[in-house]
């Protein structure tokens, strides 16, 4: 197998948290605040009308966002469906997180405050792992994911204000490209397509599925 030949969906445990451990880091990004950002993006399909737009904007708005792999026999990942009275992405399917504030000294720092005010996610279960790449939104936010190995034995309990469910999906789904779809989406009259990831009765898209889709690239596909 070349570096350039894709590896399939599934990676024993070890293997996965080993390449990632390789291949991210905590450094920080100057993709945080670069209004560049969103003209970088490597995705051909992506409309540079719209990624123009997005840079544009004036009202960027940091923001962290923690991905946490569990790390069971079969390694999962943790999502959270918000709340639908929420003024930002209400009822989508997302990571924790949020906005990152002063008192935090990073955005790790930020998602790991943001996962335990949302789903009371305990941080000495929590290993940070390393920074994704920087994903802007059409609303203004630049998130840094940050991916995390989680171990077992940690509780939930989450804030019936901003999540209304806490759900778990396979790696393994998740990390096959066979899984990850386009769809077209309208951003403020402009046409862009967006990734979407089907799972049972729950739709992963957006913003979520562009940070797994990044995921696959850095870990899988790199």
């Amino acid at each position: 197998m070349t570096d350039a030949t894709p590896r399939t969906d599934r990676l024993a445990p070890a293997e996965f948290f080993a390449l990632a451990t390789a291949r991210l880091s905590l450094d920080a990004s100057e993709e945080l605040t670069d209004a560049q950002t969103a003209l970088r993006r490597d995705d051909p399909k992506v409309d540079p009308a719209v990624m123009a737009a997005i840079a544009a904007m004036r009202s960027i708005r940091p923001a962290a966002v923690l991905v946490p792999i569990i790390a069971r026999a079969e390694p999962t990942v943790l999502f959270t469906q918000r709340t639908a009275h929420l003024a930002d992405h209400a009822g989508q399917i997302s990571f924790p997180g949020g906005k990152i504030e002063a008192v935090d000294a990073s955005p790790v720092a930020a998602a790991l405050r943001e996962a335990e005010e949302e789903i009371a996610l305990d941080r000495r279960f929590v290993e940070p792992i390393g920074y994704l790449n920087v994903h802007t939104t059409p609303s203004g936010y630049r998130i840094v994911p940050t991916l995390a190995r989680v171990r077992e034995g940690f509780s939930l309990r989450f804030n019936r204000g901003e999540v209304d469910d806490i759900f778990e999906v396979p790696l393994s789904f998740l990390m096959n490209p066979q899984n990850h779809k386009r769809e077209r989406a309208d951003w403020n009259g402009l046409i862009t397509t967006v990734y979407v990831i089907p799972f049972h009765d729950r739709k992963i898209w957006g913003a979520t599925a562009g940070i797994l889709r990044n995921l696959w690239e850095r870990i899988y596909k790199a």
